[in-house]
């Protein structure tokens, strides 16, 4: 049990007088609550920066937007580099293990501290969608719209079996110590790195891997016929491992890779996700990518039918796309218009201006 959690937070835009244009972003496993703000370690722009400010789909001059980082993170909110008060030493893993859930009722208390009644939405892809799901469902009557994007309602076999490989990865690394590396001075970089190497190609789909890199070369005329990165894709990989582990912990890693296996909306109600539904009155809009192989369009479906099962204000897309998984993080025109279109209609409905 932990008495007392911390939370990170950034919020874009104005909160109106009633308190009706806030939207929660929900971040995906590896992101952050710099949605449009510059992260701090990589200097890049926010993972959402394309979708939030004045004149884009999320109008800061209309809406109030929310990102904090989840629990068991390792940007400000409570996680296992955080200090145990009861040891005065690192969490490691004697931090509790965390669900979707938990990250969720974390949000509930932001909301609370915040006096915001309900959110004119929430929204997030992939872990992002799963917390998305997880709202509507615990908190219907604090969200008043909801967009799950490239996401599930419980995580697939395959999906726990690319999260066990980068756990093992991580742990099989000598400078992992069990989880204690915190004031040794080393952490366990090359783990962590194939770990991230590993998940990465998840997010791709074959055939943008092949436009973006096919059997090109790195910076080489002829094959070493060694272990060095002679495919642009190899290097490639390299980096985002490389530049992976300066921004994210390890234990973190564990912890939301497990929290993202155990998540299984169905399970808590029943094994019938249309329970999970029932009764609510929140509007929803179901967005999946045709080329999405981690979070294949038949998972959104599945929700579609439970919330059509029960009763449940639904529109479902299925966007063309060969941009796989990440499509949800770029700069994909009919997501635009698709989110965009449906904020419009549903903010009319709520009488925001």
């Amino acid at each position: 049990m932990m008495s007392d959690i911390s939370m990170a937070y950034n919020t874009y835009g104005t909160l109106n007088e009633d308190k009706s244009n806030a939207i929660l972003l929900c971040h995906a496993l590896t992101g952050d609550q710099y949605a449009a703000s510059r992260q701090p370690i990589t200097g890049k722009d926010g993972w959402w920066s394309f979708m939030i400010g004045p004149g884009k789909i999320l109008d800061t001059d209309r809406y109030f937007i929310v990102c904090s980082n989840i629990l068991g993170g390792c940007m400000g909110t409570t996680g296992p580099l955080d200090i145990d008060p009861d040891t005065g030493k690192p969490y490691g893993l004697n931090l509790p293990m965390i669900t979707i859930g938990d990250m969720v009722r974390a949000q509930a208390l932001l909301q609370d501290y915040l006096e915001i009644p309900d959110w004119f939405a929430v929204m997030g892809g992939s872990m992002g969608g799963m917390q998305v799901l997880q709202w509507a469902s615990a908190y219907p009557e604090r969200c008043f719209s909801a967009v799950p994007i490239a996401t599930a309602a419980k995580h697939s076999a395959q999906n726990i079996a690319f999260h066990e490989v980068g756990r093992q990865a991580v742990m099989a690394d000598p400078d992992w110590q069990g989880g204690n590396y915190y004031e040794s001075g080393r952490k366990p970089r090359a783990g962590l790195s194939v770990a991230r190497m590993a998940a990465h190609v998840t997010y791709l789909s074959e055939s943008a891997l092949h436009r973006k890199f096919g059997r090109n070369l790195q910076d080489r005329e002829d094959l070493t016929y060694g272990f060095d990165a002679d495919f642009q894709v190899e290097s490639y990989l390299r980096y985002q491992g490389i530049n992976f582990v300066d921004r994210f912990d390890a234990n973190s890693y564990l912890y939301i890779t497990r929290a993202m296996d155990y998540f299984d909306l169905a399970s808590d109600h029943g094994g019938s996700l249309a329970k999970a539904f029932a009764g609510t009155n929140t509007r929803f809009c179901v967005v999946s990518f045709s080329s999405d192989w981690l979070f294949p369009t038949s998972e959104s479906k599945d929700v579609v039918r439970a919330l059509n099962a029960a009763a449940a204000n639904v529109s479902f897309v299925e966007i063309e796309t060969d941009k796989g998984h990440d499509a949800f993080l770029l700069e994909t025109p009919e997501m635009l218009t698709t989110i965009g279109g449906f904020l419009e209609s549903t903010a009319k409905s709520r009488g925001i201006a």
